[in-house]
């Protein structure tokens, strides 16, 4: 695999501070994930607090994603000249601005109005963070590096959004947003000091039209997303459905959300050297879950083991994706990233959609055949067209 190599203040400051660099790019993972999708377990609250429907309240996680899928590419674009720390650092200023008009909001329009700021500000942060690892990253370990950030996102799946979720029960939503902000902070004033400077690509050095490798990338990772989240988006409701007790279902989707980050764990191994097969076993794991899962509903303890096979299988898949889209080289890691972060989104909100056009139709056995045959194209394409990922 070709290297990715960093700026000249880089180059000096990573081969010290590489690591360093990499765990707060990790933390500012964490806190991005709990920003984006901390509303969902707080929407009861916010929607009694402003009196609006728990519909509408849900607006808050959708309207997020489509501002990142819509601005993630044409942000990258427009700030392609400026180094990726400083980016970063805006970001991340932008996170805390976006929790602290959330906590204070005197109305939903402005909760709303936070919201779109933490997209706007999201659809640019991934991109960068994509970038920065990869420019961090050890000789050959573009991968590795770009597992140990992901883990991050992880965490804050994993960990952030219970937590999140728990605190804004106990003492209110608002002080949950103003921890969220607090963090934001504090990470922006550690990575000022630990993050090296990285200078921008010369415009010149790559070309301004997607390639052939990074199309192929992006398109399966957008179809990728668009299966795994026409069931995943209403996992809660299949585990409900099989006879999951409402009073453990947060603790068995915590050990789901675990189960991804050992999966990631696990495949951080091979990334580098076997991304290809990883990615395909990944992928392969997932569709068959997904099938059986169909078939076997509403059986609890079959549904349980095999949701766990799919979740541990999906923990790796993202950084997967991320890994592919860099090693094409047809654009800059930044730019990569900025297609993976449009391309997800973009997944999410068409699965979620097509999710639920299944589940109005028919039910939830066919919501997870559905989305075994989308991820099932995903895992043939993969297996029958070895050159739809550049190496591995």
């Amino acid at each position: 695999m070709p290297d990715i190599h960093p700026g000249p203040d880089a180059t000096q400051q990573g081969r010290t501070g590489r690591l360093p660099g990499l765990l707060v790019l990790a933390a500012a993972q964490f806190v991005a994930l709990t920003t984006e999708l901390l509303p969902v377990g707080l929407l009861p609250d916010i929607s009694a607090r402003f009196d609006v429907s728990p519909a509408t309240t849900g607006l808050l996680v959708s309207v997020y994603a489509l501002m990142v899928a819509a601005f993630a590419v044409p942000l990258t674009l427009l700030t392609r000249r400026i180094g990726a720390r400083t980016l970063l650092l805006g970001t991340l200023a932008g996170y805390v601005v976006s929790s602290v008009l959330v906590a204070t909001a005197p109305s939903f329009a402005m909760v709303a109005v936070g919201r779109a700021v933490g997209g706007f500000v999201h659809a640019l942060f991934f991109s960068v963070c994509i970038g920065l690892a990869a420019r961090l990253a050890a000789p050959g370990r573009t991968g590795a590096a770009l597992a140990l950030v992901s883990a991050g996102a992880s965490a804050g799946f994993v960990l952030g959004v219970p937590l999140g979720t728990a605190l804004g029960h106990a003492v209110g939503w608002r002080v949950t947003f103003t921890v969220v902000a607090v963090l934001a902070a504090l990470l922006l004033a550690l990575a000022a000091v630990v993050l090296p400077t990285v200078e921008p690509d010369p415009p010149a050095d790559r070309p301004r039209v997607l390639g052939r490798r990074l199309t192929s990338v992006i398109t399966l990772n957008l179809l990728f997303f668009v299966g795994q989240y026409v069931l995943y988006t209403y996992v809660s409701t299949l585990l409900l459905g099989a006879g999951t007790p409402a009073a453990v279902l947060g603790a068995v989707l915590l050990v789901f959300g675990a189960a991804g980050l050992v999966g990631l764990g696990i495949a951080s191994r091979f990334i580098d050297a076997h991304l290809r097969a990883t990615l395909l076993a990944c992928v392969g794991v997932i569709a068959t879950a997904m099938l059986l899962i169909g078939a076997s509903y509403p059986v609890l303890v079959l549904v349980l083991v095999l949701g766990l096979a799919w979740t541990t299988a999906f923990g790796p898949v993202p950084t997967l994706f991320q890994a592919a889209a860099v090693r094409t080289r047809d654009v800059s890691p930044e730019m990569a990233g900025a297609w993976i972060n449009a391309t997800s989104n973009g997944g999410i909100a068409l699965g979620a959609a097509l999710g639920g056009l299944v589940l109005d139709a028919t039910d939830l056995r066919w919501v997870a055949v559905v989305a075994a045959a989308v991820v099932g194209v995903n895992a043939a394409v993969l297996a029958l067209r070895p050159k739809a990922l550049p190496v591995g």
